[in-house]
Formats: C-alpha cells, structure tokens, sequence
C-alpha cells in the first residue's frame, strides 16, 4: 500500500479509503438491495486492513445509522484505533422533525454525539459536511464545526460536494474568525464526471486541501461494457440521476475504458482508478467493495501507470455536464429511519 498526507496536514492516510455505504441493515434508510450485513461485510474490512488501507469513510445517513455501527464494531474487533482513519459525515436528515439533519450548531452538535455512539468511538479523525447548508449562516456552521474539534471530539475536519464558490466562502470565513478549516474535499470526480476540474481542483491545491473523490468508478458504470445491468444499477436511484443511460459520450469513454484493459490484460476497475493518480490534487479515491475481488482489483490499480496517449483516449470523448451531486433530492421523508 502507499500512503500520503491528507492536505497540508500530518496526518498519513493510504492511496485508498475504503468507503462504508455499502454496509448496513437493508431495512433501514433508503439503500438499495446491494448492502451487506455485518457478517457479509467482515472479509471485506478484514480484507482491506490486510492490504494496508487504514483510511475508512462512512456517514450518519447511511443505512439508518447502521453502516456506522458495523464499521465502529468491526474495526473496533480488527485494527488498533491509533492506527486507522475513521471519518464521518453530517448534513442529510435523520428524523422528520425539525433540526434533525442540515448543518445549524444544535445539529451539528447531536450529529457527532450520535456518529460517535454508533461507532463506539471517543473521536474520528475526520468529520464531515456531508453538503452545503444555505439555509444557516456560514458563521455558526464553521464555529460549531471548530467547537467540535476542539472538544476533541474530531481531529480534522471535511466538506463534500458543492460549488467552489461555497467551499472559499467557508475557509475564509474560518480563517478571518481564527477557527479551524477544512482539511479535504469529498466530491464527485471519475471519468464520467469530470466538472471539478474546472473550479474546485485548483482551489484545492491552492489551498493544501486534500481530495477524497467519491463515486470513482461512477458507481460501477466504469467496471462494465454500458449495456450491462447489475443489482444495484437497477436499485440505486441516486446513481440513476448522476449518469444517464444513453449518453452517447459516456459511452465512448467507458469504452475507452475497456479497451485499454483489454490491451493491457487488466480490469477495467484498474484503468478507471488509476486514472485518478494521475491528477495530483487527488489524495485517496473512495472506493466500495462488496464482491472479493474488488479490493485487490482496487490496490492493483496502484501500481497502473496510464500513458499520456492512454489518458488522452479515455479524457478525449468527454463532454461538459451540468453540475450534479452537489445537492442531491432526499427521498421522500418518510424513507428516512430514525437512527
């Protein structure tokens, strides 16, 4: 395994982080069939810690709450806590109810008390804005959030998706008030979607903020030919709204994508991931595993180094999307479990 540091911070983490969505109770939240219970989630944990990866992401909201309480428990059973990097996210609804979820102090404040129940930790190391907030002040997100890290309750902390505009807003907003900033940047970034490359990756690397893309294999759309169906493509109604079917586009870079592996007798899972170490913004891609090979077929990649022609093959059929991800529907509130 290779590691780097996240940002301009000390803190070491693996090329990969092993993304924790997968795993809960399929009867809790809104996920589709494709989760794994705790029992089916163990080789994959024990999997990755055997790898190297130390660097495992999740969030309140997935699966009701129970992907954090599988996570805290199985590596709380698997890995020495001073040794991983646990982050978590915040910001989507929890209950139907008032303050329940968004990113006011009041729920922020519950947010990580609840996150660290559930995971039977006294920290994590990175605690997340799982999206941007408009409807409270940036002022009291970013002194709740320094609050937080302060009553050492969070190491470091993290957004995800939103406009660059926002993410600037927010780190100065932090930095004028002497408070603590933003360390990473969780957005959407793969071969299917490449919009962060206008605003937000360059902001990034001004700033010395670390990137942890999720959706790197564009939920799976880049592991197979585009005509083929699998479980959760035709259960993952987010997945649904990120990539169309038919874009012709999208088509011939996943094509791209499968005729480098078949040139270079690899899968296309490697040629999709190694694309992204060839952006240096990007600190560790968020990759899910819930068959075996995922997780070997997601360190291998670490050692692919695409060519220059090779990146032109798969960049060159790309063409610009409207912005997507950066403030996804809920589902309906009553789909929302209480966690």
């Amino acid at each position: 395994m290779k590691f780097t540091r996240l940002g301009n911070t000390g803190l070491m983490v693996s090329r990969l982080c092993l993304g924790c969505m997968s795993y809960g109770d399929t009867t809790k939240g809104w996920h589709g069939d494709w989760l794994l219970g705790e029992e089916e989630s163990r080789p994959h944990f024990r999997h990755a810690l055997e790898s190297g990866i130390n660097f495992f992401d999740t969030a309140n909201m997935y699966a009701g709450g129970t992907s954090e309480e599988i996570t805290g428990k199985l590596l709380g059973e698997m890995a020495r806590r001073d040794e991983i990097v646990v982050a978590t996210k915040a910001y989507f609804p929890w209950r139907q109810a008032p303050n329940c979820g968004g990113l006011s102090r009041k729920a922020l404040m519950q947010a990580i008390d609840d996150s660290l129940g559930r995971l039977g930790m006294d920290y994590v190391d990175l605690f997340q804005i799982h999206r941007f907030d408009d409807e409270t002040p940036i002022e009291e997100t970013m002194e709740a959030l320094h609050d937080i890290v302060k009553a050492g309750k969070a190491r470091y902390i993290g957004a995800s998706s939103m406009f660059a505009w926002q993410f600037a807003h927010m780190q100065e907003t932090a930095r004028a008030n002497g408070w603590t900033r933003f360390v990473s940047m969780q957005n959407q970034l793969n071969l299917l979607y490449r919009e962060e490359e206008r605003e937000m990756l360059p902001l990034c690397a001004a700033e010395g903020v670390g990137v942890i893309p999720w959706s790197p294999l564009a939920r799976g759309r880049l592991t197979r030919p585009a005509d083929e169906e699998t479980v959760r493509s035709k259960t993952d109604g987010v997945g649904q709204r990120l990539y169309k079917q038919d874009d012709e586009a999208d088509r011939a870079v996943i094509d791209a994508v499968g005729e480098i592996a078949d040139a270079r007798g690899i899968k296309r899972a490697q040629v999709a991931l190694a694309w992204h170490f060839t952006k240096p913004q990007v600190t560790a891609p968020i990759i899910g595993a819930t068959k075996p090979h995922h997780i070997g077929d997601a360190v291998a990649a670490l050692e692919v180094e695409l060519s220059s022609e090779e990146i032109g093959k798969l960049e060159g059929p790309y063409r610009p999307k409207a912005p997507t991800g950066l403030g996804m529907p809920l589902p309906p509130m009553e789909q929302v479990s209480v966690l």
